[in-house]
Order: structure tokens, then C-alpha cells, then sequence
């Protein structure tokens, strides 16, 4: 991941695969940055060849929070530029797909933005399955077709903390 940062606004290229690997470190930056005040983001897609269901689950909580409240996509919101086929596909599959804004062509930064310095996360095993469930649980939560798909996934998950937290 390479991101900028302006006053308000964050522009993030994911390159490669979006998964849940990476999902944990996504997550730790988009609150970092909403907790600044950030309310704007643009997602550079162009390079990205793959997002499993933790980081669409990590993305669409995102969007879901900077959309609250007006029953779409926010003005302000979250843009993805580039998003291949599949994703884009995945994403409407997922009904998650109106709390963005699609657009295509070159991606640049509104206002002037600076890169950010960001420690990536080392998460733990117990950090991974967390930022999962969360993810799996807010995609579920988002659309009830999504409960059929993720249930199992869920409920292997919920057991992963729970044994966890017992050990």
C-alpha cells in the first residue's frame, strides 16, 4: 500500500492482493486517518488484482461508515478509481457496491496531500481472526444474502477467539 495524505482527504494505491493478510494493517491506517479528521478517500485500484472477503469486509465498513445516515453513497466519501471487472463484480455480488463512488481513469489527489509515515502492523493470529470476523460480520450485516455466504466462515471464526481467549 502507498498512500497521501491531505487536510481531510487520503489517497491509498493497493497494489497486488487485498486480503485478509493485509486487511488488519488497512484497517489500523483507516482509523488512524479517521481519527485525523479524514473523511474523504480515494482508492487507486489500477494495481490491484485480487480483494478476498476480509478486506471487501474491512472496505465496506468504511464505506458504510462514511455513509451513514444519508441512505447512499456519502459526497465525501470513499472513490474507488480503476477497480478491475472482478472486483467491481465482487463488490455488487456483496451489495456493498452503492457506498462507493466508481470512477475511471488517472488518479490524483484533490488538494495537495504529503506521503504519510505509517508503521505497518505485525499482527497477531488473534489480530487476523478479529479484523476477519469484524470484516465478515459487517459484510453479513450489510446485506442478508450475505449471511448465507459467510455463516460458516463466521462461525469458524468466532470459534477461533473464543478458544483463543480460553488459552
Amino acid at each position: 500500500m502507498l498512500f497521501m495524505v491531505g487536510e481531510q482527504s487520503a489517497c491509498i494505491r493497493i497494489i497486488g492482493r487485498a486480503n485478509f493478510t493485509s486487511s488488519v494493517d488497512f484497517k489500523m491506517l483507516l482509523d488512524e486517518l479517521c481519527q485525523k479528521g479524514c473523511g474523504c478517500f480515494v482508492l487507486d485500484l489500477s494495481e490491484c488484482v485480487l480483494m478476498d472477503s476480509t478486506f471487501l469486509g474491512v472496505l465496506a465498513g468504511l464505506g458504510l461508515k462514511l455513509s451513514s445516515g444519508n441512505g447512499g453513497p456519502a459526497r465525501h466519501g470513499v472513490e474507488l478509481y480503476n477497480p478491475s471487472p472482478r472486483i467491481t463484480e465482487l463488490l455488487e455480488t456483496l451489495g456493498v457496491l452503492r457506498l462507493f463512488k466508481i470512477t475511471e481513469g488517472a488518479c490524483a489527489p484533490a488538494a495537495p496531500a504529503q506521503p504519510l509515515e505509517h508503521t505497518p502492523a505485525n499482527p497477531s493470529k488473534a489480530e487476523v481472526t478479529r479484523t476477519c470476523m469484524e470484516a465478515h460480520q459487517t459484510l453479513m450485516d450489510i446485506s442478508p444474502a450475505n449471511a448465507a455466504r459467510f455463516k460458516d466462515v463466521a462461525q469458524f471464526l468466532a470459534e477461533g477467539i473464543k478458544k483463543s481467549k480460553t488459552e
